[in-house]
Order: C-alpha cells, then structure tokens, then sequence
C-alpha cells in the first residue's frame, strides 16, 4: 500500500509505481470515482470514441468526391501497402 502526502494547496503526488502500475503516461487524464464510506476508485481514463464521434470528422476538408471504386481501390491497395 502506498501512502500520499496532501500538500496545503490539497494536491498529492503518485509514486512512480502507482503510475506505471495504472498505466498512466505523463500529460495523461486519471478518473476518480467517488465510492460509500469514504472510499474512491482510482484509474487511467482511456478515451472512448463512438461511430457518432468518427463520422463526418473530415467533412469539409475536401471538395473531391470519390466513387465506390476509388475507394475500394483505395483500400485495398493500403491493405497491401501500396500506400
């Protein structure tokens, strides 16, 4: 078990177990869940992108418009790495 320090300012430092333990990379976000009886659960928050999140994220960017072809043709040459 680990113990933390509260500075003044109400902050505390990890050890550098606990964050490689939690998987956490520095600049990454951590999530605390607040639990009965004083208690919280603590893990690396890993983003989570939905299908709503992904379409249309390059609308816009371009006037070109493919057809079906292109862009069979398109993938299965970056499948084979003709990229």
């Amino acid at each position: 078990m680990s113990t933390l320090t509260v500075t003044s300012r109400g902050q505390v430092t990890f050890r550098k177990e606990v964050l490689q333990h939690l998987g956490i990379q520095p600049g990454e976000k951590i999530e605390l869940d607040l639990l009965p009886d004083g208690r919280a659960e603590l893990r690396a928050s890993r983003p989570t992108g939905t299908i709503d999140g992904f379409l249309g994220l390059l609308a816009g960017k371009t006037n070109k418009v493919a057809s079906i072809e292109e862009m069979n043709d398109a993938a299965a040459a970056g499948w084979a790495g003709d990229e």
